[in-house]
């Protein structure tokens, strides 16, 4: 559990962070979206005290990250970035294996703990282990980035912007690759990105920024449905994006028991109807009509899943 408690940064007269509070619940996704200057960037370093609030109190599990020595506190998340920050000098190896020696881990668990990571990147160990950072391909070296934050086996993992320098293809490869890890690991994963998409996609929860500060903290189907300033409404584009369930590849000519109760929606339906009577409703899945006949099924995962997908 991440606690971000009336949290601010002020430099001079100016909030880069004014006020922020919510919390993170632990094995959860949660995405910090906003445009360039919102603070999302900073409210994410303050987390792990890269950048020292000015006022507030963040807790991990309860305790105050102001009690912690900043590098132990460092140490105990993993730390991922745009453009990964390898270090060019070492090999892949040894830049996973960064934290743990720091940590003082034995020679052979690291080893077996890099081997690991890098199968679980579908990197085989005996081809990629020992090269250099400059010899992997920009894809390549963003998985190694992400490797090597979480070789330490981290509890908290925090990104900033970590796809941001990767081609459209490479990068939903590597949205995909985040969510199986944080799905088998169970990681508390924070990240930053300005792409209201990327956070549809990756985000159990979404936290709306602008200006210092916290606009919207919900669910990416509630933020759609009910944007909660004209802002976001803006940020996310589908007011004038009227979207057919009709086209949808989540409808079935059957439904399942139960669902058949309560409203339906049209297949003309947009994309904001659909979140809005399933948050209203309580149901993750909804019958579909066209022309006042049923033809099938919606599902709130999939609704997410779609809004995700590139204009």
């Amino acid at each position: 559990m991440i606690e971000i408690a009336e949290i601010s940064k002020t430099y001079g007269n100016s909030a880069v962070v004014d006020r922020v509070t919510m919390k993170v619940e632990p094995h959860t996704i949660t995405v910090i979206v906003g445009t360039s200057g919102s603070g999302k960037t900073t409210l994410l370093r303050m987390i792990n005290r890269l950048v020292e609030p000015s006022s507030g109190t963040i807790r991990i599990d309860g305790e105050d990250t102001r009690t912690v020595p900043a590098y132990e506190l460092r140490r105990r998340m993993g730390y991922a970035i745009q453009g990964h920050g390898l270090f060019p000098h070492r090999t892949v190896g040894q830049n996973i294996g960064t934290v743990p020696k720091l940590l003082g881990w034995d020679k052979a668990l690291i080893a077996r703990r890099v081997d690991e990571l890098l199968e679980l990147f579908q990197l085989d160990p005996g081809e990629y282990r020992d090269r250099m950072p400059s010899e992997l391909s920009g894809g390549q070296q963003q998985r190694i980035g992400v490797a090597r934050a979480l070789a330490a086996e981290p509890n908290i993992l925090l990104m900033d912007e970590p796809f941001g320098a990767l081609d459209p293809i490479i990068r939903a490869q590597a949205q995909q690759n985040l969510l199986d890890i944080q799905k088998r690991f169970g990681t508390t994963i924070v990240l930053v990105t300005h792409d209201m998409e990327e956070a549809i996609h990756l985000g159990d929860r979404i936290a709306v920024m602008d200006d210092g500060q916290l606009l919207q903290y919900a669910a990416p189907e509630e933020i759609i449905a009910r944007p909660a300033t004209d802002f976001i409404d803006e940020l996310i584009g589908t007011g004038e994006r009227p979207f057919r369930l009709l086209s949808l590849a989540s409808i079935r000519a059957a439904v399942e028991p139960g669902e058949a109760d309560g409203a339906s929606i049209s297949a003309d339906a947009t994309l904001r109807d659909a979140f809005a009577e399933l948050l209203w409703s309580g149901r993750t899945a909804l019958p579909v009509e066209d022309r006042g006949k049923r033809i099938g099924r919606v599902t709130l995962a999939e609704l997410k899943r779609r809004a995700a997908r590139p204009r």
